[in-house]
């Protein structure tokens, strides 16, 4: 049964991710390669929180840390850009139930002038919510973009072709020097 979570899981966030990059107009044969990045990250992170007791930032720092180096190896066999394949693959992720929370909490404390404690007990609900959902995409894009730090010359050179699959062109001959023409001119004195 846990195996049977962690697939569906990772299943949706695949069928999101498409979603996502289909938006930002990838090549189509990236499409694939995003779905397995989305896949495999968002059942990283749904294991680490569900069966090893990690907390929601922490999971999702090592998700995108896979996630991003994933793009940089899958992307080199596609000569497409990391971040073509890494940000609709981590936007599954994005915690929108906290970001909502927080939203929801200060609409409630504003109705809620007139009662202190009320008041009191939403904006605590608001920091709270808030530093989840913001600290959750800060460490996302922390994680993702790591692999540029590390692997700099190779993260930048994921569109250019390796010089043994260039097609060779040679150079052309130089044009020998124009020679007189084999054709007299005609008299027109005559």
């Amino acid at each position: 049964m846990i195996a049977v979570d962690i697939l569906l899981d990772g299943l949706f966030a695949a069928v999101a991710a498409i979603g996502f990059g289909a938006i930002s107009d990838p090549p189509m044969r990236a499409f694939p390669r995003i779905a397995l990045l989305a896949a495999a990250g968002h059942a990283l992170r749904f294991s680490m929180m569900n069966y090893a007791g990690v907390d929601i930032a922490s999971a999702s720092l090592c998700a995108a840390m896979l996630i991003g180096f994933g793009s940089l190896w899958l992307g080199r066999g596609i000569r497409c850009p990391m971040t073509v394949l890494y940000i609709p693959a981590l936007l599954p992720m994005v915690p929108g139930i906290y970001a909502y929370k927080s939203v929801f909490s200060l609409i409630m404390f504003l109705q809620s002038l007139n009662d202190p404690g009320q008041g009191m007990q939403y904006m605590q609900l608001f920091f709270l919510n808030a530093t989840v959902s913001l600290s959750v995409i800060a460490l996302l894009a922390a994680g993702a973009t790591l692999p540029i730090f590390v692997f700099n010359r190779r993260a930048f050179s994921l569109t250019r072709r390796r010089k043994s699959d260039r097609p060779t062109v040679q150079s052309p001959k130089k044009a020998a020097p124009a020679s007189k023409p084999d054709v007299e001119p005609r008299n027109s004195g005559q």
